[in-house]
């Protein structure tokens, strides 16, 4: 796939952050483009700027925690364009508490959101992207590979994800879907504003130094040109290449120095 013009592209979560940064990368590869996100006033704002690239754009309010939210937009999409190419599963919350503290409905909201909502949308997407022998993208995490401390909730539903994916992909190795685990380090953007603390209410402010983060437009074009080369995997930053690759030989040194890291957070939840 070493062009995307004319390809037909659903990416979740596309109001900000990621799932924005791939929206625009894809209109300006000249895909067209069906956004999904729960702020309608955000994604229609995306969508204008998708179409200044030429191309057709198209905003639909969906929870992709909602299974019906998840079939409405698969839909759509095959009722605008008669296909699809390409589904790009971004949309995702994130989470800072202690198991030990948090409430086991933030586990499930995390769950719902980050694991169920990959599924449904691959489910109801998957006859049009064989039929198209298109990409499946999971927009997964360091923290799908590696447990981190206080992120119970979203460490489990990424590692969820990549399971899922990795069964899909072999499933489907002769059938020609591509499937592919993205597996981005700290990003820039609202994910920890929104992260749900142990009670469910959302933290507001980031721990982190979100200028020294990787960009959310660096890790579109990741994605997109793992897309055009077929990748199955993408790991993203140095440190999280690292983390990955010496959690297979020294887990127990990685387990400690994890807790180090996330420990030094302000108002770490880590005592």
């Amino acid at each position: 796939m070493n062009s995307l013009k004319g390809k037909t592209a659903i990416i979740t979560g596309a109001s900000s952050g990621i799932g924005k940064a791939c929206a625009i990368a894809l209109a300006n590869e000249g895909a067209d483009v069906v956004l999904a996100a729960r702020d309608m006033e955000k994604l229609q704002q995306v969508a204008d700027e998708c179409a200044k690239a030429g191309v057709k754009a198209i905003s639909i309010k969906a929870d992709v925690a909602s299974e019906a939210d998840c079939h409405k937009l698969i839909d759509a999409a095959v009722s605008q364009f008669g296909k699809i190419d390409i589904l790009i599963n971004n949309a995702g919350m994130s989470m800072r508490a202690t198991f030990e503290e948090v409430d086991l409905s933030v586990m499930k909201k995390l769950m719902d959101v980050n694991f169920w909502g990959t599924v449904y949308c691959t489910k109801f997407a998957l006859p049009y992207l064989l039929k198209s022998k298109g990409s499946v993208v999971g927009i997964s995490s360091i923290a799908g590979y590696k447990g981190l401390p206080a992120r119970a909730g979203y460490s489990a539903s990424k590692f969820a994800m990549n399971g899922f994916l990795e069964t899909l992909r072999i499933e489907n190795m002769k059938k020609g879907l591509h499937v592919l685990i993205c597996a981005p380090g700290f990003t820039a953007s609202n994910i920890r504003n929104t992260a749900l603390t142990k009670d469910g209410s959302a933290q507001s402010e980031s721990p982190l130094d979100e200028s020294k983060l990787m960009t959310a437009e660096q890790v579109a074009a990741e994605v997109i040109s793992g897309i055009k080369k077929r990748k199955k995997i993408l790991t993203l930053t140095f440190i999280g290449k690292l983390t990955v690759l010496l959690n297979k030989f020294i887990p127990s040194f990685m387990d400690g120095m994890v807790y180090n890291r996330m420990a030094k957070e302000p108002d770490s939840p880590l005592k």
